[in-house]
């Protein structure tokens, strides 16, 4: 008997793994925590390839990109729609402690790191979307995270840069309330995922301490990358605008935005 239940059971995972897999959080944030009452919301997505890989993006830049790339094959040049939306994208791999983060300021940055977790589980349970979902902490970026997850979703994986438990991560949140995930959907998917590539980048292939110089110089001086690349030209009405010019004005745009963005996921990326 109890080798025909070990059989099923090895029989349910492998079909489970061998589908593609959608699973689609709603990710609640706090950019500003000297303003806690505006809170953004977004849809992510986890897109697991038949177990080979997953990868987890922001939904709104996906159909975006998308669009585009449409538009581009056939000889027609779009915008993207003028609205904040989550670029960076995260690949994980089975049995590896190795992500690639796609990160995007004015070039496209892809970073390889190392992430290693030491979750403490807890006999606490509740149910998520009529999972029986299990509670685990750990600390990750400068936070301490509180995450349930369930078994009966046979993979080790889960929003962001959260991975390691036995089963899928079905919600996880920091402890001051300022970043949380919740699955909301699962969908099959038929094909395999491809991400759109619009080419509009310069790509850079940096390791983790690379990205971690890159990124603090990026919030001293948001524009740099920009110096040299905004040539001196003339606008729709007919003015003339200088580049350097044009590049201060970015830049100051940028650091007042970044002032409001105080309050990252990874926290300690902020500490000087």
């Amino acid at each position: 008997m109890m080798k025909h239940i070990q059989l099923i059971l090895i029989l349910s995972f492998g079909l489970f793994y061998a589908q593609n897999k959608q699973f689609i959080y709603e990710y609640r944030s706090v950019p500003d925590s000297t303003d806690r009452n505006t809170i953004i919301t977004e849809f992510m997505v986890l897109d697991i390839n038949n177990a080979k890989k997953s990868e987890f993006y922001g939904l709104e830049r996906f159909k975006s990109d998308s669009t585009l790339l449409v538009d581009s094959k056939k000889g027609v040049f779009s915008m993207p729609p003028n609205k904040e939306m989550i670029s960076d994208r995260v690949i994980k791999f089975p049995n590896s402690n190795t992500i690639n983060h796609i990160k995007i300021f004015d070039d496209k940055y892809f970073v390889n790191q190392e992430v290693k977790l030491n979750w403490k589980l807890l006999n606490d349970f509740k149910t998520i979307m009529n999972y029986k979902a299990q509670k685990a902490t750990t600390e990750f970026g400068g936070r301490k995270w509180t995450a349930w997850f369930t078994t009966n979703i046979p993979f080790q994986d889960g929003p962001y840069k959260f991975f390691g438990l036995p089963g899928l991560i079905l919600e996880i949140e920091d402890s001051t309330n300022s970043h949380h995930f919740t699955l909301k959907g699962v969908k099959d998917s038929s094909e395999e995922f491809i991400y759109p590539n619009l080419n509009n980048y310069k790509e850079i292939k940096v390791n983790y301490p690379q990205f971690v110089k890159v990124f603090k110089t990026y919030r001293i001086n948001p524009a740099a990358s920009l110096i040299g690349r905004i040539p001196d030209y003339t606008d729709s009405e007919g003015n003339h605008i200088n580049g350097q010019q044009k590049v201060k004005e970015i830049e100051k745009i940028r650091l007042e935005k970044l002032k409001k963005d105080n309050n990252i996921l990874e926290i300690d990326l902020l500490k000087k």
